[in-house]
């Protein structure tokens, strides 16, 4: 059974779950990840959606190279939920698709949130005293790990979804109180897939990469001046 909710986070968020898979691969080691998906519902911050920074924005990397690519089944069921051409659009395609015939998929459009006050570093990082926020595409349990999963068309092209779905690990392992090493993060479209461990980033080294891209980025702005 399919539970959703239209959330104002500036345009429309439509976050979805599968209860009968959430309480099947969530009732016994995820009870907490469970217990905040479902308070997600009532119980969401939105203002904290309308003010400060999106992971998904962020233009720093967290890892030093890309992640290597893989075989994996998210990829083709990628490519089957764009097959579907149920919606007008390919992530809701692909996550609706999932959601609903992929038995490891347990939410799309997960909201998640950080404070500053949850991170020693996250002045330093983000520049910002409001809340870091974003929607998970997809949330699925695979090999007893909370996988978190961002689709992306042209995945081989991206720079910075390994940023983007580190801070969401982060975020929900904040939220939920679940340790980061539970965690495991990808991105994928329907030909490409690349993960990585989340728990093995580190935040001052992540410190230190953002703040070499700033000085460069300055000093080739100061060149072209």
């Amino acid at each position: 059974m399919i539970i959703s909710a239209s959330l104002p986070h500036g345009v429309r968020y439509h976050y979805r779950i599968h209860k009968h898979k959430l309480e099947q691969l969530c009732e016994k080691k995820y009870a907490e990840l469970k217990k905040y998906i479902m308070t997600s519902f009532t119980n969401c911050p939105n203002k904290y959606f309308l003010e400060g920074p999106r992971s998904s924005i962020l233009k720093f990397s967290v890892l030093k190279e890309k992640p290597p690519r893989i075989q994996h089944e998210v990829t083709l069921l990628a490519r089957m939920g764009l097959d579907s051409n149920y919606y007008q659009d390919a992530h809701s395609n692909v996550q609706m698709f999932m959601l609903s015939y992929d038995q490891k998929t347990i939410a799309i459009e997960t909201p998640i949130w950080l404070l500053p006050e949850e991170i020693e570093e996250y002045k330093t990082i983000f520049k910002e005293e409001k809340p870091l926020t974003g929607h998970i595409d997809i949330i699925r349990i695979e090999n007893n790990k909370i996988w978190i999963w961002d689709y992306k068309p042209n995945a081989h092209r991206e720079k910075y979804a390994t940023t983007q779905t580190y801070f969401y690990a982060l975020m929900l392992s904040k939220r939920s109180g679940i340790p980061l090493t539970e965690f495991m993060c990808g991105y994928f479209d329907d030909k490409n897939t690349y993960t990585f461990d989340p728990s093995k980033i580190i935040l001052n080294e992540i410190i230190k990469n953002h703040e070499l891209i700033l000085q460069t980025t300055t000093h080739d702005a100061h060149i072209k001046t």
